[in-house]
């Protein structure tokens, strides 16, 4: 009998190859006592680990976000039991199997896609928890920058189901399209269009646009710092740019996906109730993954790339149709 170790298939980071991504075999995960081993189903893709994919430690399984099914639940007792289907966040998600803590692990509802959950976890809880750092949006201005991606088309659902006035702003008209359908009030290209100020504002660009988010903020307001898609570019502010008068503006960061689990369980419910859509703008085949990176990174997806991962059968292993192309936005 052999006494080698369980292989199996991932993507890996490998700095010598095409967008440093490639697939290789690699070992099984051994759970921790918290931690239950899943068979990943469907993994999404986020423009960030995409981007910085070059700058992970060589032969780290990327991805964080997956949907599948419990085959080992956690020994301790926790999470869900063997058999569940669940939404997953954690590190190692685009592999075969993957072993997740069990407070990042949610339960579906029967009627929730699995890979309509992959695209859930990381802009989901963003989304989520920047919303909910905002304080009580109801009856309030909120502005998203960067409205077209997996963040922003979350946001913007959010945000107009907790009864704000939403304005949604993107790089062009294209990337505009089907955000009022969404529930953004008002959709501009760049910032230029606002004309009045605003309690809340969920930026995603940085830079530049992010002073330019600033001055539109009215005073006793919060902006809520999320991504930095310009880059390179310093938000540089002038002078007594942050002064204002009256109640203080506040400006926050945000990089806490922590214990995930129950907000991972809320955003699934909202889905299975119809009041969230996950937004898939591409989705394929994982043997595709290095299209897919490509689409992401040129802007040519619209919310979240689901990957379907190996040959997997049942009823979500076909529940969307897969495109032949990125989509364009």
């Amino acid at each position: 009998m052999s006494s080698s170790t369980a292989t199996l298939r991932a993507v890996i980071v490998d700095p010598e190859a095409p967008g440093s991504l490639r697939f290789a075999d690699v070992p099984e995960p051994t759970p921790g006592p918290g931690e239950a081993l899943i068979e990943v189903r469907h993994a999404s893709m986020n423009y960030g680990e995409v981007r910085w994919a070059a700058h992970q430690p060589p032969g780290s399984v990327m991805g964080y976000d997956a949907a599948g099914v419990v085959l080992r639940a956690a020994a301790d007792g926790s999470g869900p039991a063997a058999g569940a289907r669940v939404v997953a966040f954690g590190p190692g998600a685009w592999s075969e199997r993957a072993a997740f803590a069990s407070d990042s692990l949610a339960k579906l509802p029967d009627t929730v896609d699995l890979a309509d959950a992959a695209a859930l976890p990381l802009v989901g809880i963003t989304a989520l928890r920047t919303l909910r750092a905002a304080g009580s949006v109801l009856g309030k201005r909120v502005l998203i920058t960067g409205a077209s991606g997996g963040v922003g088309r979350m946001a913007v659902q959010l945000a107009r189901r907790a009864g704000a006035y939403v304005i949604a702003s993107v790089g062009s008209p294209a990337r505009g399209e089907g955000l009022k359908g969404l529930g953004a009030d008002e959709v501009v290209v760049g910032l230029e269009p606002v004309e009045q100020p605003v309690d809340v504002v969920l930026e995603n660009v940085g830079g530049p646009q992010l002073v330019a988010a600033w001055n539109l903020l009215k005073p006793g307001g919060n902006l809520q710092s999320i991504g930095w898609a310009a880059h390179d570019q310093p938000a540089v502010f002038p002078p007594n740019g942050i002064f204002s008068l009256g109640p203080a503006k506040s400006l926050h960061s945000f990089a806490d996906p922590s214990h995930p689990g129950p907000d991972l369980a809320a955003l699934a419910g909202l889905v299975a109730r119809g009041e969230l859509s996950p937004e898939i703008g591409w989705r394929g085949s994982w043997e595709r993954v290095a299209e897919a990176a490509d689409a992401l990174l040129g802007r040519r997806v619209p919310g979240k790339a689901v990957l379907d991962i190996g040959l997997s059968t049942g009823p979500d292993a076909s529940a969307k149709p897969v495109p032949t192309t990125a989509t364009t936005a």
